[in-house]
């Protein structure tokens, strides 16, 4: 019996392995993978999944009651957005004008506030202009640990391009660190339309777009990375290109066996026009396998952060915890820096930039992605407002992703187990506001 379950084993996992680089019906087989090999399914569910949170709901709505925590104005703030939102445009006197490209009005409409208007049209002409226009010329991004490729189309039109690594149902292995994982070309798109729906409008648009790797990429780039291109064993078309780590044959991009596709990143404005200043992230995780951050060891951290600049005034802190629910709810662990416009001054939204590493764990619903929140015990209240809404409203925080997402030109983006994990991680939000009020 003993050797018979021992053979079973092997037997499967020999069958995941033939299965883990499949395309085209490898939805049904991956699915196994992810089941049977990880065995990572062991969900637990919170007991407030029906919990209306009325007692938040209340102090959104202003109807405070001698039950409402005397401390909730603290916890639950109003925005600290200026009313003052000028553009990028106005800002560096670049006037848009009628032959300027879809790119250049988004560029340049990037205001203090967000990153595009709320139902800004011209982004939808953006994404169908990356998914459509003709390469031209492509290079390698320089550094980083995984292959970048900077795709210019006709009228100077750019966009950051990431090739597909992963299946849509790969799972982040369980002994791997957040820093030892591949990204995901879907996530960046995933991403973008989850920071839209939930009204934040500080992630770059990202579009998908399915490209022939011998016909669109090997005649464009350049005499190293040509190098780099091969034909797998198993007659696939592959290249790795450079970069510090996963660019070897180890780790290549792989057609079906010419074609792949990837998340394409709108081509923000250059650095000489809108210079981008880069800081710290506080809560930085340590990027170290022996060795923790600071915020992990001391309780108490926050106080020391609320208190110091640029963090004790304006809206920086909140858009800190914004973005810590953005995270929590991909499980992106990989938040090491955040920038901002520096000509749209110390009051400028923060960027959602480089969400390549979340998706990756829908079974995991990991709390130190949200300690920010938890530790300074502060959140929007506007977010709150939209986080509830989606909480109890007839469409769910997943039914609004996957309708934001169904147009897109390589959808479906994600497996449908990330959207059960929204709207558990969503409850796991209001909980945990919930307990602030409770123990504050």
């Amino acid at each position: 019996m003993r050797s018979s379950t021992i053979i079973l084993f092997f037997l499967v996992c020999f069958v995941c392995a033939l299965n883990i680089n499949a395309y085209g019906n490898s939805y049904f087989t991956e699915w196994k993978i992810e089941e049977s090999c990880l065995g990572s399914k062991n969900v637990q569910i919170p007991s407030t999944m029906n919990d209306k949170f009325e007692d938040l709901t209340a102090i959104v709505n202003k109807k405070i009651t001698k039950d409402t925590p005397k401390n909730y104005d603290k916890i639950i703030v109003e925005d600290k957005i200026s009313k003052e939102n000028p553009t990028l445009s106005e800002v560096l006197k670049v006037p848009l004008r009628w032959h300027s490209t879809n790119l250049e009005v988004f560029q340049y409409s990037i205001s203090r506030n967000e990153m595009y208007p709320e139902n800004d049209k011209n982004i939808e002409l953006v994404l169908k202009d990356l998914a459509t226009l003709p390469i031209e010329w492509i290079e390698q991004r320089e550094g980083g640990t995984q292959i970048k490729m900077i795709m210019h189309f006709p009228r100077e039109i750019s966009a950051l391009f990431k090739p597909k690594r992963m299946e849509r149902v790969d799972v982040v292995h369980p002994n791997h660190f957040y820093f030892d994982e591949l990204e995901r070309h879907n996530a960046e798109i995933a991403a973008f339309h989850l920071d839209k729906v939930l009204g934040f409008r500080r992630a770059i648009p990202h579009v998908g777009r399915v490209v022939n790797i011998m016909d669109e990429l090997y005649p464009l780039v350049d005499d190293d990375m040509v190098k780099t291109f091969y034909e797998s064993p198993s007659g696939n078309k592959c290249f790795h290109g450079k970069c510090e780590i996963y660019c070897d044959s180890y780790h290549p991009v792989c057609g079906n066996p010419n074609v792949i596709e990837g998340s394409f990143a709108a081509w923000l404005p250059s650095h000489e026009n809108a210079t981008r200043d880069s800081w710290r992230h506080p809560w930085r995780r340590s990027y170290c396998k022996r060795r923790t951050a600071y915020w992990e060891r001391d309780s108490q951290y926050c106080d020391k952060i609320r208190n110091a600049p640029p963090y004790n005034s304006g809206r920086r802190l909140l858009d800190l915890m914004d973005m810590a629910v953005f995270d929590f709810l991909m499980g992106n662990q990989d938040r090491h820096h955040y920038e901002m416009f520096r000509a749209l001054g110390d009051q400028a939204f923060t960027i959602h930039l480089d969400n390549g590493r979340g998706f990756g764990r829908p079974y995991v619903d990991d709390f130190s992605i949200l300690t920010p929140l938890t530790q300074c015990c502060l959140i929007r209240a506007s977010t709150l407002k939209t986080l509830l809404k989606y909480h109890n409203g007839s469409k769910k925080l997943s039914d609004a992703l996957r309708q934001s997402m169904k147009n897109d030109p390589i959808a479906p983006l994600l497996a449908e187990s990330h959207y059960e994990a929204l709207d558990r991680r969503n409850v796991l939000i209001l909980e945990a506001i919930r307990n602030c009020l409770k123990n504050n």
